[in-house]
């Protein structure tokens, strides 16, 4: 039976910059890149050389902890280059693309007919499986740990970000494959996760699933916040997680035999002359994606939302999980005294000097600036009003800056990834980094527990 979740916890940030329900389709693009450091816990060996040809598709390189985790190149071309850093560590592998684009066919599949076991090597094999990742710890899955559920979140509730229903619609097909895949792959159920307007969804006739409604603010969209209320996670179980326009990549592998990594982009915010959808190949170059769009005049281009996503430049790449560009004003601007007057172009939680609350449908043109420098740790008992989960956000955060496993177990690390921390973030009067100590605090868990 399913279960509607509706949250009151949390914060609402309403922007200007939302995009129009327009796609444009850009064309293939020069350079294309592939970078490691998007499959978080993976370490790299290289398959392919400089001046290799590749077909789309391709394994680049594998992880060293398990060969069968291939990651493959998103079009055909020349390997122009292997960008290293420190200590020879593989930055990004650069691909010149050719004019015609040439795939390599990994066979259609009856998903029907297919075994649990058929459907993961096929995955193995075409480099789809880091599209599903894992809870504890939020990295690539493991293969050798089976999944008591499967979840997919296919409702976006971080700040600007893109409509699912816009940009999978016509996609039925491609996702009702590969959510077939899925409950192959797990003794459990799957469950996908909807807005309100249900009948919109591209969801709402998918078979062999469990279908949730959700309501409610951020982070009511993020995956944790679902498994919490659905299926919560103990100690030594394990989730795995999809997005939506992953699983458009694998049911279109499995009715083409083409891995085809095109997706729709949600290009938004304020520094954007028209916020609106674009069709790029993962791993395209950004000043290729935004290009005639962006207004770069004292803009920060942002990879993701304004909440958890990376800062990035022209001649960076789009990330092999993207699916939204943001781009603001850079917070560069100072006021004298200004934590001591009356506020009403911000948003804040508090109602002290700050007068958001009073126009709740605003949408406001918010900077970068964090308006106070980092101090020492405050309780407020803030966190509490915009975190959802059963847990408590300040103290987990305490026990994972002073490395304590066993309190960081019993307050609940094993069901939260570092977005979930985002919305503490923004409102932390102390402007401490939490995502960045909640990641390293996954990290130091799966490195010591396994």
């Amino acid at each position: 039976m399913s279960k509607d979740i509706r949250i009151k916890k949390g914060l609402d940030i309403k922007l200007v910059g939302e995009a129009e329900q327009v796609t444009t389709e850009l064309s293939l693009g020069s350079v294309f890149a592939v970078r490691p450091d998007d499959f978080h816990g993976v370490i790299p060996k290289i398959l392919a050389k400089e001046g290799t040809e590749v077909k789309a598709g391709e394994a680049l390189f594998y992880n060293k902890s398990d060969e069968r985790m291939l990651f493959p190149s998103p079009v055909s071309g020349k390997i122009s280059e292997i960008v290293r850093g420190a200590r020879r560590k593989v930055l990004a592998i650069k691909i010149t693309a050719d004019g015609k684009q040439e795939y390599k066919d990994f066979g259609k599949k009856d998903v029907e007919a297919m075994s649990g076991e058929e459907v993961k090597n096929h995955l193995f094999a075409s480099g789809c499986w880091p599209f599903i990742k894992q809870r504890p710890y939020d990295v690539v899955a493991n293969p050798n740990q089976a999944p008591k559920a499967i979840f997919v979140s296919a409702y976006a509730s971080a700040p600007l970000a893109g409509d699912y229903d816009y940009s999978l619609k016509g996609k039925e097909s491609e996702l009702q494959v590969a959510l077939t895949a899925l409950t192959k792959l797990t003794a459990g159920k799957v469950h996908v996760s909807v807005g309100e307007n249900v009948a919109s969804s591209p969801f709402k006739d998918a078979k062999g699933v469990e279908l949730h409604k959700v309501s409610g603010p951020h982070p009511v969209g993020n995956v944790s916040t679902q498994i919490a209320q659905i299926d919560p996670i103990n100690k030594g179980e394990v989730v795995w997680v999809v997005t939506p326009q992953d699983l458009v990549v694998i049911g279109e592998l499995l009715l083409t035999g083409k891995l085809n990594l095109r997706r729709t982009i949600a290009l938004t915010g304020s520094k954007f002359n028209k916020p609106q959808y674009v069709t790029a190949l993962a791993g395209a170059q950004i000043e290729d994606v935004v290009k005639g769009n962006l207004n770069a005049d004292n803009a920060r281009v942002i990879s993701g939302n304004v909440l958890s996503g990376l800062q990035v430049s022209g001649n960076d790449f789009l990330g092999y999980y993207a699916n939204q560009i943001t781009a603001i004003p850079e917070g560069d601007d100072y006021e004298l005294f200004g934590w001591n007057k009356p506020v009403f172009n911000k948003v804040s939680t508090s109602r002290a000097l700050t007068f958001s609350w009073l126009n709740p449908k605003k949408k406001y043109d918010l900077n970068t600036n964090t308006n106070g420098e980092h101090r020492a740790f405050v309780v407020t008992g803030a966190f509490e009003e915009v975190f959802p989960l059963d847990i408590y956000p300040m103290q987990l955060l305490k026990a994972c800056m002073y490395k304590d496993l066993d309190e960081m177990e019993g307050l609940g690390a094993y069901e939260i990834a570092p977005e979930d921390f985002a919305l503490t973030e923004f409102i932390c009067v102390s402007k401490q980094p939490h995502q960045k100590i909640i990641r390293e605090g996954l990290d130091l868990m799966r490195e010591e527990l396994g």
